[in-house]
């Protein structure tokens, strides 16, 4: 099989709906798999770790390390110092580091540049959560446990 013939496997495997090709010929094997799991055109998260900023919501920078969790100020809110971190990658949101544990932030709570504020699991790794800005707590705006989209508010912080 030349170099021609697998693109045209490949761009075949793409636009149809076949999810995965495999082929074997005397000594010769290929396998095509479509990314399961991920809808098409969204962001691939790769596991690091991951500090929130107060800077505006960007898409995901692959290519460079530690990644950035977007902060945006709320619609309509009237104080200005309030503003969202959100979720940097896809994945499930879990406020403590075992099920037993104390949580890392609570409503309230002081945080300071490199608090731990809560973990995200994808591709069963364990990514830290860690704040870029001084502030207070004011909303948790997820439940432990549930799942999160990229760019999806965490929490409310009053920053200070």
């Amino acid at each position: 099989m030349n170099l021609n013939e697998i693109r045209r496997l490949i761009r075949l495997v793409e636009t149809s709906a076949i999810d995965e090709l495999e082929i074997q010929e005397d000594k010769f094997q290929i396998r095509i798999t479509k990314n399961r799991g991920v809808p098409s055109g969204a962001p691939v998260a790769f596991p690091q770790l991951v500090q929130a900023t107060s800077h505006g919501a960007h898409p995901p920078q692959l290519d460079k390390a530690p990644h950035e969790a977007p902060t945006e100020p709320i619609a309509g809110q009237k104080n200005e110092n309030v503003v969202e971190i959100c979720s940097p990658m896809v994945g499930t949101f879990y406020r403590a580091p075992a099920p037993d544990a104390e949580p890392y932030v609570r409503e309230g709570d002081m945080i300071h540049p490199g608090k731990i504020l809560c973990i995200i699991e994808a591709m069963k790794l364990m990514n830290e959560i860690e704040a870029e800005i001084h502030g207070k707590i004011m909303k948790i705006l997820v439940e432990n446990g549930q799942p999160v989209e990229y760019n999806q508010p965490l929490f409310l912080v009053e920053k200070g």
